[in-house]
């Protein structure tokens, strides 16, 4: 049989395979809590296979997975990471994302990118609830996945326990087929045990291992988790006459349970379970067998629905590179050295250097963004390994890529052939519920700063920047405080001086009574005069009415033609705000009497004495302040609903009900927004990682006297 996969020198010599074949490659993505030890994981893969020279060398030079300066500064993952290798006549791509809840975004594209996911669980920490609740996501989709327990050599390390663990919080068919061989000190482990296949692989000399047939003295530490997986696999089994001879006592083969496991895993029927140990080299080979014939190929999964360019609907995509190209730009990056780097994975066709390529984009219209709907040349193609980029002739449908220096691809574009522009459907991504308020240190920097924020949020739809028109605050909402760290961090080493503030929340100003307001502007300056007067009452309306403005004005005593310009000055102040700063809304201004001269009246004089009616009026007409509620739904496991109740009730909230979720509970509340902005950092503390919330605005209504007073004070000391 012909190979099908080759290798390419990289521009720094690194080689990178190159695949011919749909069928030969694995799309794998790693998902585990922060210090799972998934990089480390992915690094000692690497270096089992040859593609890197040694674990650890990775991180020291030429850096797979960390190679963000912000990463090295944070000391943990902060992006999505593909490190490809070449095992069996097969390329598996790795996809490394980041453990911490912040960068969802990053690990919800190495999802799109991948055809299964392997969850990295250590052994010393097992399962967290956000780990639970991402096997919850991939189980929505029906996405195949696998265990690896890792940190097996630390003397923490609970195997057992971890098995146990991932049994309970992942659900059924959560199953081990391999099983730890303790070496003579009875602690360490030392090789594994084949369930399935009863052959032990001995690396107590090291890797690769030894393999040979497991003795009498391995067999009944095993038989009760052997006896599990054998029901299991043939539960799954598509031969409906296996259990019945099994039951009857036939001993099944191995060459009959192997492809029966190995289609279930692919189907996401099956979740096996295997041991690893980055740093002894234990299980890397077993983990390698199976993503290789377990984990499916690109032709066995489901595709992403595409339409034309204006939503007009399309033929399914099939997984051929000689089909039309359809690509999607999963995750987009600066940098510092080669500018824009797009990682992308390609559904359909094939993906070649030099190649005129559509970038279409979704945007706020559902015909797609005019910025992302252009003709592009891609000059190069790359296999990424983390930040090296080695060229290749060409990425086939079902491989991933990198391409460089587009001017116009974000992240959730797709990339098409240029006679036939197509749209694929996005996938979905939290909202981003952290404000950060940022400001530049100088004019020089409001440039700089707006032109690399844009840029930013371009490449990570989990970030959204927001020019409030109500404080006039530039606001960075996030999904944290690691990912505003993150995030402030490349700012500032992208040359950009800035500083941050407290983010206001817009509130706005009413009257709570009738009063009334005497304007008098009468100014005398350079023989020229200013003169206008005019007598105003003003009414509240109820929430939403707005304003109104309304003339009852006789016998001409305001000339007709300077009424407008009443209104308008009226209107300016209301813009200004009277006690605290903030937009005065849902009020009528009668304008009622007032004076004016023949000679020194004048536009701007009226527009001045209206607002100083306003002002009058205000001193009277106890101003009340409005702050906005919002209506949020808090997703959290049963057992923190009390929990978030109690403080949401500390937040001046009132609660709408709850609701079954599964084995969550969806609890409703409005709450007013002043209590909410730090709201996404205190939820997840209170709920250990596993609470999630929306919201939604719903009216403003009156602050709490005390609260407003405050605000006053802040403002007049201002």
């Amino acid at each position: 049989m012909a190979q099908k996969t080759s290798s390419e020198k990289g521009l720094n010599g690194a080689t990178a395979p190159v695949v011919t074949e749909p069928g030969r490659v694995r799309n794998v993505v790693l998902v585990g809590h922060s210090g799972s030890g998934k990089t480390t994981l992915v690094e000692a893969l690497l270096a089992a296979t040859g593609t890197i020279s040694r674990a650890g060398s990775v991180t020291e030079g030429t850096t797979v997975s960390d190679h963000d300066p912000a990463a090295i500064r944070q000391q943990r993952s902060v992006s999505l990471s593909c490190a490809p290798l070449s095992y069996h006549d097969t390329k598996i791509n790795l996809l490394d994302t980041p453990g911490y809840a912040d960068f969802v975004g990053e690990l919800r594209a190495g999802l799109r990118a991948a055809d299964a996911a392997l969850f990295v669980v250590s052994a010393v920490d097992g399962v967290d609830e956000a780990t639970a609740a991402l096997w919850e996501e991939c189980a929505a989709v029906g996405m195949p996945r696998a265990v690896a327990i890792t940190r097996l050599d630390h003397p923490r390390a609970d195997y057992e326990q971890t098995l146990e663990d991932c049994q309970d919080k992942f659900g059924e068919n959560v199953m081990p087929i391999y099983q730890p061989m303790l070496g003579d000190d009875g602690q360490s482990v030392v090789g594994l045990i084949g369930l399935v296949t009863l052959r032990v692989l001995d690396y107590s000399e090291g890797y690769p291992p030894r393999e040979r047939e497991a003795e009498r003295e391995h067999l009944n530490p095993i038989s009760d988790d052997r006896n599990a997986l054998i029901e299991g696999i043939i539960a799954e089994s598509e031969d409906e006459t296996l259990m019945d001879r099994y039951l009857g006592g036939e001993l099944i083969s191995t060459a009959t349970l192997v492809p029966d496991l190995e289609k279930a895993v692919a189907r996401g029927n099956f979740y096996p379970v295997i041991p690893v140990c980055a740093g002894t080299g234990v299980g890397l080979d077993a983990l390698l067998d199976g993503l290789v014939t377990g984990a499916p190929s690109p032709l066995e999964h489901e595709l992403p629905v595409i339409t034309g360019v204006d939503g007009s609907p399309r033929p399914p995509l099939t997984c051929d590179p000689g089909g039309p190209l359809v690509a999607e730009v999963v995750k987009t990056t600066i940098d510092r050295h080669v500018g824009r780097v797009s990682l992308v994975r390609v559904f359909s066709g094939t993906l070649r250097p030099e190649q005129v390529l559509h970038v279409s984009g979704h945007g706020l219209s559902e015909r797609g963004h005019p910025d992302h709907d252009a003709d592009e040349r891609v000059a190069h193609v790359y296999s990424p390994l983390g930040a090296q980029l080695r060229e290749v002739p060409y990425a086939i449908a079902g491989d991933i890529c990198a391409i460089t220096k587009s001017g116009s691809a974000e992240t959730g574009d797709t990339l098409s052939g240029k006679e036939q522009p197509l749209l694929m459907e996005p996938w979905s991504m939290p909202e981003p519920l952290l404000p950060i308020a940022v400001v530049a240190k100088s004019r020089s920097d409001e440039d700089a700063l707006a032109k690399n924020l844009a840029r930013l949020v371009a490449g990570d739809p989990t970030m959204r920047l927001e020019r409030n028109a109500d404080t006039h605050q530039l606001v960075l909402w996030t999904m944290g405080e690691s990912h505003a760290d993150v995030v402030l961090d490349r700012l500032r080493s992208g040359g950009v001086e800035l500083d941050t503030e407290p983010v206001k929340v817009p509130l706005r100003e009413t009257f709570g009574c009738q009063a009334k307001g005497h304007g008098r502007h009468v100014k005398q300056s350079g023989g020229h005069g200013q003169y206008a007067v005019c007598d105003i009452t003003v009414e509240p309306l109820p929430r939403g009415s707005g304003f109104e403005f309304v003339d009852k004005v006789v016998g001409g005593a305001v000339p007709h033609n300077y009424i407008p310009s009443v209104e308008k000055g009226v209107r300016a102040q209301l813009e200004r705000g009277l006690v605290a700063g903030y937009p005065v809304v849902d009020l009528r201004v009668t304008l009622h009497d007032g004076k004016a001269h023949s000679v020194d009246s004048s536009d701007a004089a009226f527009q001045t004495a209206g607002a100083l009616a306003l002002r009058e009026a205000a001193g009277a007409g106890q101003v009340t302040l409005l702050e906005p509620i919002d209506e949020i739904v808090v997703r959290v496991p049963d057992t923190y609903v009390g929990s978030v109740m109690s403080d949401l009730s500390g937040r001046r909230g009132r609660p709408l009900g709850t609701d079954n979720d599964g084995d969550h509970s969806l609890v409703r509340a409005e709450v007013p927004a002043t209590e909410l902005v730090r709201y996404a950092v205190e939820l997840r503390a209170l709920s250990s990682g596993s609470g999630t919330f929306t919201r939604t605005y719903v009216r403003h209504e009156p602050m709490p006297a005390h609260l407003a007073e405050g605000v006053r004070k802040d403002h007049s000391s201002k």
